[in-house]
């Protein structure tokens, strides 16, 4: 069986892989808007982020989310140091939760403004699940601009 802190793990690397694909590409294209959920694939890469570090909040019960705007990020050192910001974190939460703490209780309002109670695990698995959805509308735009995406096998990293 998969622990989430695997799938995690997994989502760090790949994540790290993208970044650097990333770099190669001039920073006109990844601002360029394309259409996508988030419109560039800076926005789509960032919200990522944003969508762990939000989460993150409830998880620490802390309020240390940058609510930066998308367009405040205006080169790849400044979202590689909000990665680094996200992952040490996250990291935070996983070294000092406990297995019994991830099935911790939090009442949340979801996006239909709707009451529901999740566990923490819950919320990493969306975490891991949010993440793999935007990769691949990553992997289709970056198709279209003729440039592999990042190997990303599972296990075999």
């Amino acid at each position: 069986m998969v622990d989430v802190k695997e799938l995690l793990e997994y989502n760090k690397q790949v994540r790290q892989r993208y970044l650097q694909a990333l770099a190669s590409i001039p920073w006109e294209e990844l601002t360029r808007n394309r259409e996508a959920s988030f419109n560039s694939i800076r926005n789509i890469f960032v919200h990522s982020l944003k969508a762990i570090d939000h989460w993150l909040d409830v998880l620490l019960k802390e309020h240390n989310y940058r609510a930066k705007q998308y367009e405040e990020y205006t080169n790849l050192e400044e979202i590689r140091e909000y990665k680094d910001y996200v992952e040490g974190r996250m990291q935070k939460f996983l070294d000092t939760s406990l297995s019994s703490e991830l099935f911790d209780k939090f009442v949340i309002r979801n996006d239909l403004g709707e009451t529901v109670e999740v566990t923490a695990e819950d919320v990493l698995i969306h975490l891991f699940e949010e993440e793999v959805h935007h990769r691949g509308e990553l992997i289709a735009l970056l198709w279209q601009m003729n440039i592999e995406p990042p190997l990303m096998g599972w296990k075999y990293l």
